[in-house]
C-alpha cells in the first residue's frame, strides 16, 4: 500500500523496511504532537489507571477522560532479557543468542538450547557463518510444527488458497496428529525430522531452504529440558550429556509468546490488544483501532471482534483457528469493515477494489466457501 502511495506520502517506489518504519514513526509523532495520542513505550499497566515506566520506575496516573490501550498484554520474553531457565555453573559458557556476534574465538561446539523460532534462526545464522553442522548440538525438548513460508504470502490467491486447503484437510482429519500430517502433505506445515511427531505447534514461518539446512544438524538431544549446565556437561532430569569443555551453550529458551487467558478487547477503561483472526496480531490491532473509531457500544465491539490467542500445542492451534475463523466471519459480515479490511495492507486476505482477479483466486474463494463450515465444525471437535 505504501509503495503504491509512495509519491503521495514521500516514499519512493521501492521503500526499504527501515524507511517504512520511519514513516510510521513519523505518523505516530504527528498524532502525539497533535494531542490525539499519548505514547508510553517500555511501560507496564498496573491497573486502576496506573502506569509504571520500566526504565525510570516513575508511576503515572492516567486521566479519567481517556482510555488506555494495553499493548503489553501479550508482550514476549526474549533471551536477551530473560535468564536461562536452568542452573548455570560459574565456569560454564552460557550466552544469550544476541551475544553470539560478539564472540572473539570460535568454540569447538555450539550447543543451541530451545525448540522454537529463536533456536531455528540461531542454527541458520551459525550455518550461514560457515559453522560446520557437526559442530552444532541442538537441544530440542520438543519438536516443532512450522508453517511453510510459501503458503503464507500477501497474495489473496495464495493466502485464501491456504485457508481453503486447511479447511478441506480439517474436514477430513480423524485426530489432531492426522490433521497435521495432512497439512504437511498439503505443503502447509513443516517439521524438521519426519520420523518424529512434533508436540509443539506455535507454527512460526519457515522457508523450505531453511528447513533443508536445519536438517543438516544431526546431533539433536531430545531428553526434555536442561536442569543444569556445567562446564563440559548438560544435566537433564533423567541423566546427563557430555559436551566439549570449551562448548558455548546458546540460550534460546525464553518463553517467547505468552498464553494468558483471553479477555474481552474492550473492558471499561482498557482496550487490550489481542489477535482477532488466527494469528496476524498487527492486523488485529489495526482492526481494533478501526472498530473503536466507528462504533460506540463496547458490547457490540466485542461481538464483532472476539479475540483469538497464540497456540502452543496441537489442540491450541486448532482452537486458535476455530476462534479466528469465527471472528473473521463476524467482522467480515459488517459491510464497512469488509471494505476497510480490503484496503489495508496488513490484511493478507484483502481483495481491494480494482483487483484483476484470477482463476486461482476464484478457485480458492469457492473452495473456502464450500469447506469452511465442515472444516470448522471438525476442528471444534478435534480441539
Amino acid at each position: 500500500e505504501l509503495q503504491q502511495r509512495g509519491p503521495e506520502v514521500g516514499l519512493h517506489e521501492r521503500a526499504t523496511q527501515s524507511e517504512i518504519c520511519r514513516y510510521y514513526g513519523q505518523m505516530l509523532d504527528r498524532m502525539v504532537d497533535g494531542g490525539q495520542v499519548e505514547f508510553f513505550p517500555n511501560t507496564e499497566y498496573l491497573g486502576d489507571r496506573t502506569l509504571v515506566s520500566r526504565i525510570s520506575g516513575e508511576r503515572l496516573q492516567v486521566s479519567e477522560e481517556c482510555r488506555i490501550v494495553n499493548a503489553h498484554f501479550l508482550a514476549p520474553s526474549i533471551p536477551a532479557e530473560t535468564p536461562p531457565p536452568f542452573g548455570v555453573a560459574d565456569d560454564a559458557r552460557v550466552l544469550p543468542v544476541n551475544a553470539l556476534p560478539r564472540l572473539e574465538e570460535a568454540p569447538s561446539q555450539y550447543v543451541v538450547v530451545g525448540s522454537g523460532k529463536t533456536a531455528t534462526d540461531t542454527v541458520i545464522w551459525l550455518l550461514s557463518r560457515r559453522v560446520d553442522p557437526d559442530a552444532i548440538c541442538w537441544v530440542r525438548p520438543r519438536d516443532p510444527w512450522m508453517t511453510n513460508r510459501a503458503a503464507i504470502q500477501p497474495d489473496p490467491a495464495i493466502f485464501l488458497g491456504t485457508a481453503a486447503d486447511t479447511m478441506m484437510v480439517a474436514a477430513a482429519a480423524t485426530s489432531l496428529e492426522d490433521l497435521f500430517l495432512r497439512l504437511e502433505d498439503a505443503g502447509i506445515m513443516l517439521r524438521i525430522d519426519r520420523t518424529v511427531m512434533p508436540t509443539m505447534a506455535k507454527t512460526p514461518i519457515l522457508a523450505t531452504w531453511e528447513l533443508e539446512q536445519l536438517r543438516t544438524v544431526e546431533n539433536v538431544v531430545r531428553r526434555g529440558h536442561i536442569t543444569t549446565v556445567d562446564r563440559g556437561r548438560l544435566t537433564f532430569a533423567d541423566g546427563s550429556v557430555a559436551v566439549p569443555e570449551d562448548a558455548v551453550v546458546v540460550h534460546c529458551a525464553a518463553d517467547g509468546l505468552k498464553y494468558p487467558p483471553r479477555v474481552p478487547v474492550w473492558r471499561g477503561e482498557v482496550i487490550t490488544l489481542q489477535p482477532i483472526r488466527a494469528g496476524f496480531p498487527c492486523f488485529g490491532a489495526a482492526l481494533t483501532g478501526y472498530v473503536e473509531a466507528t462504533r460506540d457500544d463496547d458490547d457490540e465491539k466485542n461481538r464483532i471482534c472476539p479475540p483469538s490467542h497464540y497456540p502452543n500445542s496441537l489442540a491450541q492451534w486448532a482452537r486458535m483457528n476455530v476462534l479466528g475463523t469465527r471472528a473473521t466471519m463476524s467482522f467480515s459480515a459488517e459491510p464497512d469493515i469488509k471494505e476497510w479490511a480490503n484496503g489495508v495492507a496488513l490484511n493478507p486476505a484483502r481483495v481491494p477494489d480494482g483487483h484483476p482477479g484470477s482463476r486461482a483466486l476464484s478457485d480458492a474463494q469457492e473452495r473456502l466457501a464450500e469447506y469452511a463450515g465442515p472444516g470448522l465444525a471438525n476442528l471444534a471437535v478435534l480441539e
